[in-house]
């Protein structure tokens, strides 16, 4: 009795003081049941909030620019531009937050990570005022991208906190919590127009600055660094020349890159293409959450179908829904048919917060299924093959997950080039639905169609 009390004691993980933890052993049932499971879900409870907030900054100019009225002097090329600058260093970021991990500590670095949001809503919330130049408006823009990078470090931070068996599941609620960050910054912006009025663009970045301190010292209180967490440069070296890298990166463009492309675009898209029904920035903001929310609930859904029906399938099929969608509201623009249109749209949202949690899903599948087929002909012994296949699939998600928020980009200069050459949105339709036929197609040809040494199983 006493001896297994001792190694019961012995087993429990207990992080000293710090809050840094030198002895992680999840994937030990024993160690996971006697502390590991109750640390693990604490730190991924924290880092869901820190996310959270995180995505809300990144999009928080998706809302400020429905209070850039006339009398800011901005045309929606403009506005289109300021709502492209913060995609596009978010998806920069994406990398070397992913590393910073196990560089800083995971702990350390999400304190961190979160203390700098206050950067960009700070300056949000004093400094946009008719008159500031576009420049500096631009420059806003651009230093709200960090919050573009918190994705990445926590879902690299929670990978290492949980067994193989319960990762997706963990790494899945992880997500989608903070995805939801995008339809929340929406329905603060309307809080703040049906209350204070479309002339305090600042009280919406305002609303964040006590939730950023308020979860960055639950981090710090909270939180553990995991000593053992390791970088593995040469797994991204690796993973690089892998050809399956560069498909799943183009595929992760058209799933998180149309989430996230839209998200910063819905609001405006409408108040240009309906102008008459949209004639105050209020009437989008009732309306622009809609997509984001259903989106980011229906991640998990995603990856749920995936671990059923397959990866690849599931897949395939979304992004010829997504065609269909993109196909609808194009319709509707034509129509000039507002119901249509909003339809479609959130259709587009649904659809690609499917197609994040497939696509998620079937990267470690790619991997396991060639590292199978190398054991099976005599090459590493299974269980070293299958540590190979872990490595590879983390390094994977951090660069499509960088590459992919890199969508956000191209949506956004999509709408800017067409309502500069035609008034409307109606060539970006059309280039989003050529993208999903192209997405089909890759997804059919790799992963679907049966030729010699297709993944299996994927």
């Amino acid at each position: 009795m006493t001896v297994t009390t001792r190694a019961a004691r012995r087993d429990r993980a207990r992080p000293p003081k710090g809050r840094r933890i030198d002895d992680w052993r999840p994937e030990d049932p024993a160690f996971w049941t006697a502390g590991g499971a109750r640390i693990a879900r604490r730190n991924l409870v924290l880092s869901i909030l820190t996310e959270h907030i995180g995505f809300s900054v990144w999009t928080l100019w998706s809302v400020l620019v429905l209070f850039l009225g006339p009398a800011y002097g901005i045309d929606a090329a403009g506005k289109f531009t300021l709502t492209a600058v913060p995609a596009l260093i978010g998806a920069a970021l994406r990398i070397p937050y992913t590393l910073a991990v196990a560089r800083f500590g995971g702990r350390n670095w999400t304190i961190f990570s979160t203390a700098l949001l206050l950067v960009p809503a700070v300056l949000a919330a004093f400094l946009i005022e008719p008159g500031v130049s576009f420049t500096t408006l631009l420059v806003l823009s651009a230093v709200a991208g960090v919050g573009g990078g918190n994705f990445a470090s926590s879902m690299a931070n929670i990978n290492a906190f949980y067994p193989q068996r319960l990762k997706g599941r963990a790494l899945g609620v992880n997500a989608g919590g903070g995805n939801l960050g995008v339809a929340v910054v929406q329905l603060a912006g309307l809080l703040v127009l049906a209350t204070a009025g479309k002339d305090h663009p600042g009280l919406v970045a305002g609303v964040y600055i006590p939730l950023i301190v308020l979860a960055a010292l639950g981090a710090a209180r909270y939180m553990d660094n995991l000593t053992q967490a390791r970088n593995d440069r040469h797994a991204m070296r690796d993973v690089c020349k892998d050809a399956h890298t560069w498909i799943m990166s183009v595929l992760y463009i058209g799933t998180f890159g149309s989430f996230i492309g839209f998200g910063f675009a819905f609001g405006q898209v409408l108040q240009v293409q309906f102008a008459a029904d949209f004639d105050t920035p209020v009437k989008a903001a009732y309306l622009t959450f809609l997509g984001p929310a259903l989106g980011s609930l229906l991640r998990p859904a995603g990856g749920w179908l995936a671990d059923r029906l397959g990866g690849a399938a599931v897949t395939f099929w979304t992004f010829a829904a997504m065609a269909a969608a993109a196909g609808l509201v194009l319709t509707a623009s034509l129509r000039g048919s507002l119901p249509l249109f909003l339809t479609g749209f959130v259709l587009l949202f649904a659809f690609s917060g499917v197609g994040n949690g497939s696509t998620y899903k079937m990267i470690p599948a790619i991997f396991r299924a060639k590292a199978q087929r190398g054991a099976a002909r005599g090459g590493d012994p299974a269980a070293a093959a299958e540590h190979e296949a872990r490595r590879l699939a983390g390094a994977l998600i951090g660069i499509a997950g960088a590459v992919g928020a890199f969508g956000g980009v191209l949506v956004n200069i999509a709408f800017r080039q067409s309502f500069q050459a035609y008034g409307t949105g109606d060539g970006a339709y059309l280039a989003f639905i050529a993208f999903y036929a192209v997405c089909c197609a890759l997804t059919w040809m790799a992963y679907l169609r049966t030729r010699p040494g297709r993944p299996a199983g994927v």
